[in-house]
C-alpha cells in the first residue's frame, strides 16, 4: 500500500482531495489554500520536478493564498452577513425608562418598542428617565449608552 507514495504525484493528489474534503465539510476558508498549494505541487511532480521543488511550491503557493486571497475572499463571504436583533441596535437611539446609574446596577432603555438593560458609557454619569440616549455597543446582555442631546 505505501508503495503509492514513493511517487509525488499520487501523494499530492491524495492530498489534494483529503484537503477539499476537509474544506468541504467545514466551510470555514481553512484548508482550501493547502488544496491549493497541493494542486500546484501535483503540477510540479506530474512534469517530473519530484520531492524537492514540490514540497517548496506547496509551501509557497499555500502561504500565498493564504496570506494574499484569504483576506478578500473573507470580505467577499461576510459582507451580507445579517445583523442579530441586539447587533442592530447599536448607533440606534431610544428613551430611558428607568433610571440609569451604574454604581446601583439598574437602568433600562426602551428602542423600537423593546425594553433592554443598559448602563452608561462613564460610570460617573447618571441618566435620568425619560433622556434619549444613543446605543454604543453591547457588553453581555446590556447596552451601553450615552445620553444625547
Amino acid at each position: 500500500m505505501w508503495e503509492i507514495f514513493k511517487e509525488p504525484m499520487w501523494f499530492w493528489l491524495i492530498t489534494a482531495i483529503v484537503f477539499l474534503v476537509i474544506e468541504l465539510l467545514t466551510l470555514g476558508l481553512t484548508t482550501i489554500w493547502f488544496t491549493g498549494g497541493a494542486v500546484a505541487a501535483l503540477i510540479c511532480a506530474a512534469v517530473g520536478l519530484g520531492w524537492v521543488i514540490s514540497i517548496i511550491v506547496f509551501f509557497s503557493v499555500s502561504v500565498g493564498l493564504l496570506l494574499l486571497v484569504r483576506p478578500v475572499a473573507r470580505k467577499s463571504f461576510n459582507n451580507k452577513r445579517i445583523k442579530t436583533n441586539a447587533e442592530s441596535l447599536v448607533g440606534k437611539t431610544g428613551v430611558v425608562f428607568e433610571e440609569i446609574d451604574n454604581i446601583n446596577a439598574g437602568g433600562r432603555v426602551k428602542i423600537s418598542g423593546q425594553e433592554w438593560a443598559a448602563r452608561s458609557v462613564s460610570d460617573s454619569c447618571v441618566i435620568r428617565s425619560g433622556a434619549k440616549v444613543k446605543v454604543l455597543s453591547i457588553k453581555g446582555v446590556k447596552l451601553i449608552v450615552e445620553e444625547v442631546n
